[in-house]
């Protein structure tokens, strides 16, 4: 509960957005422990100017960020920070996660615990009864195999996604540009309370925040943040879906596209995608199949079933826990293991010493056999 407050309270900061804010938790492990940091100590992290510091001398000495946190939570029902058990994984690899999510639904654990399957769904607003036909078709098959598809609950391509999970009883995450009480477009709230009924709604934005233009493109990245692939079905050359798919290859996602003609002004960013290397998709089962090739992620509950070589001091069994026989990036490791940066690159130098743990280019580091 502790570090949940310094969540909110840091993201209340002027001038501190996702990425400052995850940058200090990494250079000091804890929010809290920056919070009460010197200025010197704060200045040592990347992008930490005079301002960011003389915003937080200003507000820990007037505000309680416990006190913050109460007050918060009677204004928004349900949220969840990177502090809680709930946050989704696969946002925590992200470069700017958002340091609050709002939500409404039901959370699926394979969904935070980053073992699912995730599919980001978009396109159009305005899709050609091509573009409908395949949406429905490919996001049916692959709710029916259990894969999450997420979507923006838009008009268009992003409805038809949501719709086509839902026809088969499938899981669907919705992400608003909105606060998540708001429905945007209105026409649109019968889909909503489906979705809250048996998937998920989320927002960084606070409930009652109202739309705006600004937030829509945000969105996007916690939409290729979430999925683990992300599949364009119909877009024009300027779409906000290009902007996801940029998003998903910043983020070493996946990304599919469907074919589509030189005469459908509304698939040309299809083809721009294709020409920029997009996999192709040309139906169902080729695409259930190129999905199926993935590698599995370095799951907690893998590492957990292995069991862990005899008299490692405790902090050294802890990381060693977290570790795959994947490579995994140290921005993964630290919030999974729960100790300080520090801390766990000591763990980590012990491990690698021991013959236990190999280091790899970029900071990451993988089980040895």
């Amino acid at each position: 509960m502790s570090e949940r407050a310094y969540w909110l309270a840091w993201s209340t900061l002027f001038g501190v957005g996702p990425i400052l804010q995850k940058r200090i938790y990494e250079a000091f492990g804890s929010l809290k422990t920056a919070w009460h940091a010197t200025p010197d100590e704060l200045m040592q992290v990347d992008g930490v100017g005079p301002r960011v510091v003389g915003a937080l001398e200003a507000q820990r000495n007037q505000q309680d960020p416990q006190a913050q946190l109460q007050q918060h939570e009677r204004k928004n029902k349900q949220f969840v920070t990177p502090a809680d058990p709930d946050y989704p994984r696969l946002l925590l690899e992200i470069p700017d996660p958002p340091p609050l999510l709002y939500y409404r639904g039901h959370w699926q654990p394979a969904l935070t615990q980053g073992n699912s399957l995730t599919v980001g769904v978009v396109g159009t607003r305005q899709p050609t009864d091509y573009g409908r036909r395949w949406t429905q078709r490919l996001c049916a098959a692959l709710a029916q195999q259990q894969v999450t598809i997420i979507s923006g609950l838009a008009d268009g391509i992003d409805a038809e996604a949501h719709h086509s999970c839902l026809s088969v009883q499938g899981y669907t995450v919705a992400v608003l540009g909105t606060g998540v009480d708001v429905v945007y477009p209105p026409r649109n709230q019968k889909l909503y309370e489906q979705v809250v009924a048996t998937g998920l709604v989320l927002s960084e934005y606070p409930d009652g925040t109202p739309p705006d233009r600004s937030h829509f493109p945000r969105r996007n990245r916690i939409v290729a943040g979430l999925s683990r692939a992300v599949l364009v079905t119909e877009a024009p050359q300027k779409s906000g879906a290009l902007i996801t798919a940029r998003l998903a290859n910043e983020y070493c996602r996946d990304v599919y596209t469907l074919p589509t003609s030189l005469d459908n002004v509304r698939g040309r960013g299809n083809l721009e995608l294709i020409n920029q290397g997009a996999q192709l998709v040309l139906g169902e089962m080729e695409l259930l199949t190129a999905l199926g090739t993935m590698p599995p992620l370095a799951s907690a509950g893998r590492s957990q079933a292995a069991t862990p070589p005899p008299n490692l001091d405790p902090e050294l069994q802890q990381v060693w826990q977290v570790l795959s026989p994947d490579p995994m990036p140290l921005d993964r490791i630290v919030p999974q293991v729960g100790l300080t940066t520090g801390a766990v690159l000591s763990a980590l130098v012990q491990l690698e010493l021991l013959g236990l743990v190999s280091q790899l280019p970029g900071m990451q580091y993988q089980r040895c056999s």
